[in-house]
């Protein structure tokens, strides 16, 4: 799974622009909870996003600079065809995030600094928003919209850094090690090749596909090159003590 993947979910129900945009801004708030660092994520840019969604999902148009606060204060004692979980649950939600944005403006001073702590709110609340949005977009695939919100909901790791389109390790590591702990962070769901490859584009593709071999010569991982790898209760153990 990718950005391009859950880009390509939203556009089959919203305009393309609206499901870039909340895509992007969802990894960039993802990265500075991952990095620790502040600037890059916009979460005012989210929330405004999310509500052109829920104006196009309810009426078919959106604002270009929607009121957002008065949007979504007042929409769940509105008429609409949206689902009490857009409705009311993922408005709340967005408000949270949206006041938390305006009052606090992610920049603080003083002897203990909440900045992390409102940032993990803030990816939390996302991911949630994310997941609903998903389970109403793609419900008629639930096997797909499965997939996807299992993307959305992975929890950060402190040695594995995710770009949307592929995951870096960030501690130095052979090959072998490195494709465990990627198919850790993904454990039990199958990862292919090319996925590996594009995560360990540092490496020569050779060598990764040597690797992989070897690892599942010893029932480190099971699978195939044409449907994918994960770990085998052998392998996990030991990328785990990686």
């Amino acid at each position: 799974m990718t950005a391009d993947d859950l880009t390509a979910a939203f556009s089959s129900k919203v305009p393309v622009a609206l499901a870039s945009e909340l895509v992007k801004q969802f990894f960039a708030l993802r990265q500075d909870c991952a990095t620790g660092t502040l600037g890059g994520s916009a979460p005012g840019k989210f929330v405004e996003t999310l509500v052109q969604v829920l104006q196009f999902l309810d009426g078919g148009t959106f604002d270009p600079k929607p009121d957002v606060d008065g949007f979504l204060r007042t929409l769940d004692s509105k008429s609409s065809t949206l689902g009490e979980g857009l409705r009311i649950c993922a408005a709340r939600i967005g408000r949270a995030m949206y006041t938390l944005r305006n009052k606090r403006n992610i920049a603080h001073l003083g002897a203990i600094d909440p900045n992390q702590y409102d940032l993990r709110f803030l990816l939390h609340s996302a991911q949630w928003i994310m997941a609903e949005l998903l389970r109403s977009l793609v419900g008629a695939n639930m096997q797909e919209a499965g997939k996807l919100i299992e993307f959305v909901q992975i929890p950060l790791s402190p040695i594995i850094e995710d770009f949307g389109s592929h995951r870096l390790v960030l501690p130095d590591a052979n090959i072998p090690d490195e494709i465990l702990l990627l198919l850790r962070a993904e454990y039990p769901k199958e990862i292919r090749p090319p996925e590996v490859e594009r995560s360990l584009s540092r490496r020569s593709r050779g060598s990764v596909r040597n690797a992989l071999r070897d690892l599942w010569q010893d029932k480190m991982i099971e699978g195939d090159s044409k449907n994918g790898y994960r770990l085998t209760r052998k392998g996990y153990a030991r990328a785990t003590e990686i």
